[in-house]
Order: C-alpha cells, then sequence, then structure tokens
C-alpha cells in the first residue's frame, strides 16, 4: 500500500536520493523488476549526447540489454509543471527506448514518441498521481509490469490516451469558461439570429448552465440507477464482531430516513470508479447513520448525521480517527469525495492497494 506511507514518508524525504529510495524503487519493484539486478534496472544509465559526454538519467529498465524505459527523477517537493525533462528529452532522442517517466514520485507522468519518430513529445500521454489514482489508471499503469509490457500495444494505446486527456482538458476549460467558438457552435445549432455581442454574451451564459444542468443529469441518473439496483440492506446485523453493536440498537427502532437513504446512494456513486459498490453498506443507529466497507464494523467508511438542524458528515479518512464536517445539503457531500476515496483505499488490502 505504497500511496497510503507517502504522507507520513513524505515528513522525512528531504532529497532526490530520498525520493527515489523510498518512493520511486518501491514502485519499480510492485511493477516486477528487480532493482537490484543491472540487467532489469541501471541506476545513472549514460549515453553520450553529441558533443555532451557522460550526462546521466536516474533509471533505465532494461530488456535483452536494451532500455526500453527511462526515468528521470526530481525532489517529492518539486512541482513538475515549473521543470523541463531536459536529460530525459535527450536521452531519449539517441537511445532505443521509447518510453520517457518523469516523476517526484507521487506524479509520474508518462512520455512517448507520437507527434515526431525517436522525439519526446512535450505532452505526456499519461499521468498519474499515486494519491489520487482512479482504477482506469490501475489498469493502464499494469501495462507497465515486466510480464505485460509490449511496446506494440502501448504505441496504440499511448495515442488515445494523449488525444482524450487533451480532449478532457478542452471540455473541462470550456465548462469553466465557454470560448467564443464553442459557444457559437451552439447558438448556431439552437438560433437563427445573427451572432451579434449581445448573442454570444446571452449564449455564454446559457450555454454554461446547459453544460453543467447536463451533467448533473447524468450524476442523478447514475444515482437513480443504483437506487433501482439494490435494496437497503436491513440494519441488524449477523456479521462476526458486530454482535455487540446490533444488541445496543434492538432496544430501540430506528428508521432511516430519506435523506440518508439518498445521502448513502451519493456516496456509492463517487466510490463506483474506485471498488465494487457492492462492498459499501448502510448501517443505521440511533445517533447516526453509518456507511461500511465489507459490512465490517471496524472498517467505516463514514456516518451521517442527518437527525439535528445542523447535519454533519462524519469521514474516517486518517486512520479511524472521524473528522466530523458541517454540510447545508446532500450535495456538499461530493465536496469530500477525495477524503471518501481515501478512507477506503485505506482498508483495502488487495492489488489495487498495493500499486496505490
Amino acid at each position: 500500500m505504497l500511496a497510503t506511507k507517502i504522507p507520513k514518508l513524505s515528513e522525512s524525504i528531504k532529497t532526490e536520493e530520498a525520493t527515489k529510495n523510498a518512493l520511486v524503487l518501491p514502485l519499480l519493484n510492485i511493477l516486477g523488476y528487480n532493482v537490484f539486478d543491472p540487467t532489469e534496472v541501471v541506476p545513472e544509465f549514460t549515453t553520450d549526447y553529441g558533443t555532451k559526454k557522460g550526462e546521466k538519467v536516474d533509471y533505465a529498465i532494461m530488456q535483452d540489454g536494451k532500455p526500453i524505459i527511462l526515468i528521470e527523477c526530481k525532489n517529492i517537493d518539486v512541482d513538475l509543471d515549473k521543470v523541463h525533462a531536459s536529460q530525459l528529452f535527450r536521452y531519449f532522442t539517441v537511445s532505443e527506448a521509447k518510453i520517457g517517466i518523469l516523476t517526484n514520485g507521487i506524479v509520474y507522468r508518462f512520455f512517448t514518441d507520437i507527434d515526431a519518430p525517436n522525439k519526446m513529445d512535450d505532452k505526456a500521454f499519461l499521468e498519474i498521481n499515486l494519491l489520487d489514482i482512479k482504477e482506469p489508471l490501475i489498469n493502464e499503469l499494469k501495462r507497465f509490469k515486466k510480464e505485460s509490457f509490449n511496446i506494440d500495444d502501448l504505441a496504440n494505446v499511448a495515442c488515445e490516451l494523449k488525444y482524450t486527456k487533451e480532449i478532457k482538458l478542452i471540455l473541462a476549460n470550456e465548462m469553466n469558461a465557454p470560448s467564443e467558438e464553442f459557444v457559437k457552435f451552439f447558438a448556431k445549432r439552437v438560433n437563427d439570429a445573427p451572432f451579434t455581442q449581445s448573442v454570444r454574451e446571452k449564449f455564454t451564459i446559457i450555454t454554461k448552465n446547459a453544460l453543467s444542468q447536463f451533467i448533473n443529469d447524468r450524476i442523478n441518473e447514475r444515482l437513480k440507477f443504483a437506487m433501482a439496483e439494490e435494496t437497503i440492506m436491513s440494519t441488524s446485523s449477523t456479521s462476526e464482531g458486530n454482535e455487540a453493536d446490533t444488541h445496543n440498537n434492538n432496544s430501540e427502532e430506528t428508521v432511516t430516513t430519506e435523506e440518508e437513504t439518498e445521502g448513502y446512494y451519493i456516496i456509492k456513486s463517487i466510490l463506483r470508479e474506485n471498488i465494487d459498490i457492492t462492498r459499501v453498506v448502510i448501517r443505521d443507529k440511533k445517533s447516526y447513520c453509518g456507511v461500511l466497507l465489507d459490512n465490517n464494523n471496524r472498517k467505516p467508511i463514514c456516518r451521517m448525521y442527518f437527525n439535528t438542524k445542523q447535519k454533519y458528515l462524519g469521514i474516517f479518512a486518517e486512520g479511524k480517527n472521524e473528522e466530523k464536517v458541517p454540510i447545508e445539503s446532500l450535495n456538499d457531500i461530493y465536496n469530500y469525495a477525495d477524503k471518501l476515496k481515501i478512507a477506503v483505499n485505506n482498508y483495502d488490502n488487495t492489488e489495487k492497494s498495493e500499486i496505490q
């Protein structure tokens, strides 16, 4: 569970070498490479570049005596947006490697030569943040495992990932601040009037609102699907280790309210992309409504305190300590999506958690 160790390790990591040893090498080991075998992983890999002699890239992953992946590491505190992978760029040009990785031990950016052969692209085709890694990205990371690495397959995947990433970024920017070209596209589809300044201003607002409503409608559709897919599980439990809680709650009947039910399905919708949501279980109590992982009282994800005038959401993102935050509406639960995912990841001992 590499990601769960990062917050604690980061306090002690002060240098680039420490970043390599504590974060980068463990990930390479998880991917199946023997970091102690120089036929698989070569530290301080050297290739002469033009008149420059003896420059080194931090690691080269080897296959059949040839480099297939080059890795340039920065200190954990370095913002990768503010650095250029100059050494990586130069080595990529003169080596046989087709994958370059720039990392600070937390964020990993993967490059190849989509735009021009043997010239590393300026933009990464894949970016993975170990502190916020989603299941689709885990599957992409698995392509770099020693036993499954295939450069021909990666070439096709890299192209699709790069352009998908860029289109998503464009959509995000258009949702936040629609460009004139974007607004004009929709305005011309629904309105025959000339695209004057006043029409542009009017449809800029309309387009932004329409996009927001479209996204909200899609979220609501997913929630309705989830509600139709499952019925609320019984509040009583026969699970081992939970008998005491069940006994204490038998003395007075608890009723799961409509708000608690909706909150439960919002939480499930948030966690769908990370885990199998059948593992997420509701457990109502007299003073709060709990949401558990694997129906295990030792794995609380959060608690909903909805029976008072001021609603609260209790989150267990950091170990077993509950963080109780006030919320005004159920939509506020989405503001704590990252912490809910962290709470689940902290309990998960599967291969996914190991990579994370």
